[in-house]
């Protein structure tokens, strides 16, 4: 018999995640408990925000619903083990879906799992490779939870950090957002010594580090963190806009297509048009439209159009016998 108030409450909410109908009776003996504890035990369930409904019979059933509010989940040890191997591996590349919320997740849950699990959830990840789209590099965990557990604290980060022509360079600042693209992920930040906002490609970062000396955030200056990125790139970069028809409906197609590549407008004949500005290399850009596995045809920019000429003749020659 549990005589524990908070642990058997603990229990009888493991219990009730399974999803299935508990009868009354069934609760008590588990619990080793009478049937009248366990009616006040979901009675303080209900006070602590869990939506337990209950079914009228004989012998009585209860069952975690849906509810207004998410409540707090009680993991045992092998769903912990397998929800942080999952966010470990999504966060390690910019998948599309696997954004900020998924990242700060995983530094939630690796902040409480004990020791034991922790290295559990290395050898794991340790021993598997994802399959991923290759668009964009990989990056570890442990990096990605720094820096989110920092955004979230409000507390100063420092990292080293690598630039583009590989100066190295040590960073202190005050971490704002994590923005994925799709590709890869970016820190927005207010760095402190050049007193002013920078955008930083995370898998150029090393060594992060939380100081613990807590800041008042600052107002960054577009409102959005994503609208900050995307002008920052769009001055560091040169962009081309391109156009494509493609023969299939726009659902198809934008099923497909990154999100960052924009929504395709559909056309008369039942196909669709994409027209956006990127700053990737065209070569890049045929490779990727020729991979949606769609049919298509390129109206600007003639670059383009000649770099899918080429890519067909290359890849026709490839599969001559």
């Amino acid at each position: 018999m549990t005589t524990d108030t908070p642990a058997r409450l603990l229990q009888l909410l493991s219990l009730l995640q399974t999803p299935r109908e508990w009868p009354g009776g069934e609760l008590a003996e588990r619990l080793g408990v009478s049937r009248r504890t366990v009616r006040r035990d979901i009675d303080r369930l209900r006070d602590l925000g869990y939506p337990v409904q209950a079914t009228m019979g004989a012998d009585g059933g209860y069952r975690l619903v849906a509810g207004k509010a998410m409540p707090p989940l009680v993991l045992d040890d092998e769903e912990a083990v397998a929800i942080a191997v999952g966010l470990r591996a999504g966060a390690g590349h910019a998948v599309e879906g696997v954004d900020e919320a998924s990242v700060r997740a995983l530094a939630k849950l690796e902040q409480v799992l004990p020791s034991r699990l922790r290295h559990r959830v290395s050898t794991l990840q340790a021993a598997t490779t994802p399959l991923t789209s290759g668009d964009g590099p990989s990056i570890a965990p442990e990096t990605l939870t720094v820096i989110a557990s920092a955004v979230a604290g409000h507390e100063r980060l420092r990292f080293a950090y690598r630039a583009a022509d590989g100066a190295e360079s040590r960073r202190v600042c005050e971490p704002y957002r994590l923005v994925s693209t799709g590709r890869r992920w970016y820190l927005v930040a207010y760095d402190l010594d050049r007193a002013d906002w920078r955008t930083f490609r995370v898998d150029r970062v090393s060594e992060p580090f939380a100081t613990g000396l807590r800041f008042a955030p600052r107002e960054l200056p577009t409102g959005s963190a994503a609208e900050f990125l995307r002008r920052s790139m769009h001055r560091q970069q040169s962009s081309y806009t391109f156009e494509v028809d493609f023969t299939a409906p726009t659902e198809t197609v934008a099923g497909r297509l990154p999100h960052w590549l924009g929504t395709p407008e559909p056309l008369p004949d039942g196909g669709c048009r994409l027209r956006a500005e990127v700053s990737d290399p065209v070569e890049w850009l045929a490779v990727r439209l020729a991979m949606l596995g769609i049919d298509f045809q390129v109206r600007e920019p003639a670059e383009l159009t000649d770099c899918v000429r080429q890519l067909g003749m290359r890849l026709t020659r490839a599969a001559a016998t």
